[in-house]
């Protein structure tokens, strides 16, 4: 039975805010959160980005504000400015649909701004406050936030606080908060560096796990390309002349590699936006701003610069360097076939990546094994046909051996006869084998 928004004990301000909205029914991560988070139980939501799990605890929190009570009552924790500012849009968009009367109130409060002009500001206490770890931890020191009355907190995006190295920032915040309050964290991926996190403020927690799939919508296919010694971006631009992405985010590993292979596009005459942790500020906001003003075709990220970005309409995504880690590619792919929409994830591969696509295949992740030639995409050998062309031999091998009389007596030349045997066995096996596939 299709779960909708007014089954759950939801006021009508807010099923009239969530119909304004355009959302139709919950997404999968929203249907388990929004009802067990009003128990006060702690929950551990794991899902890939693009779920709907911000609104998974946003309407609750909103819907748990005392308005009555001027203080702060929660807090949401996000790595990033650019995350925490993406979450904050949605808190003003869910204030701004509210009933006048209602009064909801909240702050952004990240670095990169007027600290004392914030604090100024903090003297009329927030319901709901939206910032980033070192911040928040700073204006907690410095008395701004009243840490008595807040009874929820959300740490979003939590693999992401691990790889930034901001869990100790984390940790300082849940340790001045009560011991009864409720925490909620969320992240695609549950990292071993989380582990001590969960346990120590954690009691008993709820754990939701939306299964994907192991790697993302079931509409997103995954495609793997030789590269064959190839230059990068001429692949690039030959897959994308096939394709036309309508946005298409490529992967490298490196920012040096991400300068290189942009400028090698640009020099050919594409508009290519372009985001890794070398970026200055000013330059990371205009770029976050020309992305969502959608004035880039192609997009060429390192992996923990590109998290916590929205990006709306990624159509494709490209690895134009395989990542070491299994994690990496799911949040790498991850990034499209959003919303029930089709997604492509296309991988260029050396001898060097074959243990992770290994361990990809392994957990149940089926590619496509393609290539460019003559300006078509055509289907190509499996990248490990030889590999399974060697086990097939053996096990033949075996087999045509078991079959070979061996004599008690032995006499000289015995082993060649033996061996002489056992291939003229295996060579039938194969006619054999292939007498039946023609059938």
């Amino acid at each position: 039975m299709t779960k909708m928004f007014n089954d759950y004990a939801l006021s009508e301000n807010m099923l009239q805010i969530i119909h304004q909205l355009g959302f139709k029914k919950p997404t999968e991560i929203q249907h388990e959160v929004i009802p067990q988070s009003f128990s006060n139980r702690s929950i551990i939501g794991q899902s890939q980005t693009g779920s709907g799990k911000t609104h998974a605890y946003l309407i609750p929190l909103f819907e748990q504000i005392d308005t009555t009570d001027a203080s702060v009552q929660k807090i949401v924790i996000a790595p990033t400015r650019e995350l925490a500012i993406q979450i904050f849009d949605e808190v003003k968009k869910i204030i701004h649909l509210a009933d006048d009367q209602v009064g909801w109130n909240a702050r952004l409060v990240i670095g990169g701004t007027d600290k004392n002009r914030e604090l100024q500001k903090m003297k009329n206490q927030p319901h709901l406050i939206v910032g980033t770890p070192g911040r928040i931890l700073d204006f907690m020191k410095e008395q701004a936030i009243k840490t008595a009355s807040v009874n929820t907190v959300v740490l979003d995006e939590a693999d992401l606080t691990i790889d930034l190295g901001l869990i100790n920032e984390v940790d300082q915040i849940l340790y001045r908060l009560k011991e009864d309050v409720q925490t909620m964290i969320f992240s695609a991926t549950i990292p071993k560096g989380l582990q001590p996190l969960l346990k120590r403020y954690l009691n008993n927690p709820l754990h939701i796990e939306i299964d994907h799939g192991s790697f993302g919508p079931e509409k997103l296919e995954h495609r793997l390309v030789p590269l064959r010694h190839r230059n990068r971006a001429d692949l690039l631009i030959k897959a994308s002349e096939l394709i036309n992405p309508y946005i298409a985010l490529v992967f490298v590993n490196k920012k040096e590699d991400a300068d290189e292979l942009a400028n090698e596009l640009i020099s050919k005459g594409f508009e290519v936006g372009l985001i890794h942790g070398g970026l200055k500020p000013r330059e990371r906001k205009r770029m976050l701003q020309e992305l969502k003003s959608l004035r880039f075709q192609y997009i060429v990220a390192t992996d923990l610069a590109a998290r916590g970005i929205d990006i709306p309409g990624i159509s494709h995504v490209f690895n134009a360097q395989l990542p070491q880690e299994m994690d990496s590619y799911i949040h790498r792919v991850g990034r499209t076939a959003r919303a029930g929409l089709e997604g492509t994830a296309v991988s260029f591969y050396e001898e060097k990546d074959l243990p992770l696509i290994e361990k990809l295949e392994e957990r149940g992740l089926s590619f496509t094994n393609m290539d460019i030639k003559q300006g078509e995409w055509v289907e190509v050998k499996e990248w490990n046909e030889r590999k399974k062309r060697e086990r097939k031999e053996s096990e033949l091998d075996a087999q045509a051996w078991q079959q070979v009389r061996r004599k008690k007596k032995v006499k000289p030349g015995y082993k060649k006869k033996m061996k002489s045997e056992q291939e003229r066995i295996k060579q039938q096996m194969k006619r054999d084998q292939f007498r039946k596939k023609r059938k």
